[in-house]
């Protein structure tokens, strides 16, 4: 019961933090906006399977591949545009301005999401290797990728591999390489909220 009423009330600050940060926007900023706190929601439900802290469930990840799928690529940059900044949206002024790397990085997402919903099946790195998968969380480089900062770069992940190479990695270097996009696209085009 207590589990549960912990639960309950992480669930309503939650909420209430999104509706508070999306006061005030309409139409089409708050469309992305909404989309945004569903895919910060896929992740923050999908990390504990990823950290090996939960029990491995394919389908879930492919559950959480379909969701980064549905909100990237042309659905996310379709969502910008022009004169759609200020507030209250969140977008920095570089995100038209620098339209190609933005792109750039909306499309590496739905290829790794692509990649991740093929992946599923090949579990966790730790399960394939008897390693801990911790360390390869957050590690910047893998299996020949770039980081996070080489895509801040303006260095796009989609011309290193495909999808088809991608989905051989195991299901959570994918999920590392998706948060390092979501990463690298928040730093450079997303004003931080107060």
């Amino acid at each position: 019961m207590k589990t549960t009423n912990i639960a309950l009330a992480l669930v309503a600050s939650i909420t209430a933090g999104v509706a508070l940060a999306h006061g005030g926007a309409t139409g089409i900023v708050k469309e992305r906006m909404d989309g945004m706190s569903a895919m910060q929601k896929s992740v923050k439900a999908i990390t504990p399977i990823m950290r090996g802290q939960a029990e491995y469930d394919a389908d879930a990840v492919r559950s959480f591949a379909a969701a980064v799928e549905i909100h990237s690529g042309e659905a996310m940059t379709k969502l910008f545009p022009e004169g759609t900044g200020g507030k209250p949206s969140e977008a920095k002024d570089e995100v038209w301005s620098d339209w190609e790397g933005f792109e750039a990085l909306a499309m590496d997402l739905e290829t790794l999401g692509e990649a991740l919903a093929t992946a599923a099946d090949n579990g966790l790195a730790a399960q394939a290797s008897g390693a801990s998968s911790g360390s390869m969380m957050g590690t910047g480089t893998m299996m020949g990728g770039q980081s996070a900062m080489g895509s801040m770069m303006g260095q796009s992940d989609a011309n290193m591999m495909d999808a088809d190479m991608l989905a051989s990695m195991p299901a959570d270097m994918l999920f590392t390489r998706i948060s390092q996009t979501c990463s690298a696209c928040h730093t450079k085009y997303r004003a931080e909220s107060n």
